[in-house]
């Protein structure tokens, strides 16, 4: 055990090289900047660079993060998908602030947004739900979601029944499912750099525009 906490005490970071960030020519909306920097990541090979990490917090004003992907991005905002019956969705139906961290550690890039998710209408979330694959239908009309569970053969046969269920009944849709839409407050961009002086730009919703300030790293 202490070997590996050696790796860790010892493991590089920021190694570079990095893309340039000019800060003098960004949009004036962050949708439109964050898109252009998702096209650098997907340039740069970034593995899964719709992942990111959403934040929440429960009853008792704890926080709570697990890694989910975006499912669209417009000038509205931000679009994620989950079960409003799921830890999460009682925790956004509780208290909607939240926050999303994107960070692409092949270009030293991370994207910061802080805001309130709303839900969809009914019909757009049905839509979402039935594009979803086979096995993830299944498992999301189990509806067991962070229940306790005694044995993985539980699971596996459940959703092998539910599969048959679903080759019978392909337009089921579970009526919890929920398409989010995280409409930003704040968003901020940093931009890593090898000597350390990292560049951080942040976004602030003001009325019907858009402020930008730059942050001290």
């Amino acid at each position: 055990m202490e070997d590996i906490r050696k790796v860790i005490r010892q493991s590089k970071t920021l190694v570079g090289p990095f893309p340039p960030f000019n800060v003098e020519d960004t949009a004036e909306h962050p949708y439109d900047l964050f898109l252009e920097w998702f096209q650098v990541a997907i340039d740069n090979g970034v593995n899964e660079p719709h992942s990111m990490t959403l934040s929440t917090t429960d009853a008792n004003g704890c926080p709570d993060a697990r890694v989910l992907i975006i499912k669209d991005v417009d000038q509205h905002g931000w679009y994620f998908a989950s079960s409003s019956e799921s830890e999460k969705g009682k925790q956004i139906e509780n208290n909607p602030h939240v926050a999303m961290t994107f960070y692409w550690s092949e270009i030293g890039r991370q994207v910061r947004i802080r805001g309130k998710a709303v839900k969809m209408d009914q019909e757009v979330c049905t839509q979402d739900f039935l594009k979803r694959g086979t096995v993830a239908r299944a498992i999301a009309l189990l509806g067991k979601q962070s229940t306790v569970m005694n044995r993985q053969q539980e699971a596996d046969e459940a959703v092998r029944n539910q599969m048959a269920i679903l080759q019978q009944q392909p337009n089921l849709v579970y009526p919890s499912w929920t398409l989010y839409r995280t409409v930003a407050e704040e968003v901020e961009f940093w931009q890593a750099q090898e000597d350390r002086n990292h560049i951080r730009l942040k976004y602030f919703s003001e009325k019907d525009h858009w402020l930008k300030r730059l942050l001290w790293a």
